[in-house]
């Protein structure tokens, strides 16, 4: 598929200069803040997303979490009502801009959802499922084996391609969900609450394959699971729900940071009471 990102200004500082993206910068994400049919969810979230590095999003339930991460491939298009305001440039390029075609973007940033999906098809149709939506006709054998090594699946499904993807454990069809996220060949993968329905047996082993994933991945991950975050993650977004004077719950960024910082000296109260134990 042709490109369709745009050569774009940078973000500016206040007076006017320009900032460039810092090197190894994927996501440039500035005074974000999304709104659901006029109330607001997500407010003023300013952050980098470090390449080939897992950042993580913590928080408690309702503080925006996923809806942030759904604002990095414009999955939140997709919601009625729903608004994004601010900026979010992906290796510099303003994602919002009305020239970007979003599916391109879902392309590059591809998702992988809190519940394994799989198609009812075949393991093999599965992987090969966005491959021939992209125009991509030969060598489809190869483009799946591939995936499937990736993800760390090939061993075990080799010899039942054919199959229903269903009859696969839960955690092999979250690993086939990965799998046929990377047969189209992304350079991000955003994964939200990917191992929350799996076993701890299961868990183990996306957490391995992310570890792994990471060479040669961007990965952006939304966990509930604080010691997964402090397990597989580089850096870490703590992330918080404030009640505004109306008595509207708001989501907001309060500390963002290498992850080992976080969990052990973490700047801001907030993130100590809620790693702590004491809110949240």
């Amino acid at each position: 598929m042709t490109s369709t990102f745009h050569d774009v200004s940078t973000i500016a500082h206040d007076d006017g200069t320009p900032v460039a993206p810092a090197p190894g910068t994927v996501f440039q994400v500035s005074h974000l803040s999304v709104s659901y049919s006029s109330v607001l969810a997500v407010d003023e979230v300013t952050l980098d997303v470090p390449e080939k590095r897992i950042t993580a999003l913590i928080g408690p339930s309702g503080c925006g979490k996923s809806t942030f991460l759904r604002c990095l491939n414009r999955m939140n298009d997709l919601i009625p009502g729903a608004r994004v305001s601010g900026d979010v440039r992906y290796h510099g390029e303003d994602l919002y801009e009305p020239q970007v075609d979003a599916v391109e973007v879902r392309r590059r940033i591809g998702m992988v959802f809190q519940k394994p999906n799989p198609f009812p098809k075949s393991i093999f149709d599965n992987i090969a499922f966005g491959p021939r939506v992209n125009g991509k006709r030969r060598d489809l054998d190869s483009v799946v084996e591939e995936a499937l090594v990736r993800a760390a699946l090939w061993d075990e499904v080799k010899d039942k391609l054919k199959k229903s993807a269903f009859a696969l454990s839960g955690g092999q069809q979250q690993r086939l969900c990965i799998a046929r996220c990377l047969a189209v060949e992304p350079d991000v993968i955003l994964m939200d609450e990917p191992c929350s329905a799996l076993d701890p047996i299961a868990t183990a082993r996306i957490e391995d394959l992310m570890t792994e994933l990471k060479r040669e991945y961007t990965i952006v991950i939304v966990t509930h699971n604080m010691q997964q975050a402090a397990r597989v993650s580089d850096m870490t977004a703590f992330l918080t729900t404030e009640v505004e004077e109306t008595g509207a719950r708001v989501g907001r960024l309060v500390e963002f940071d290498h992850t080992e910082k976080i969990f052990t000296n973490p700047s801001d109260p907030r993130t100590e009471g809620y790693i702590t134990g004491r809110f949240g």
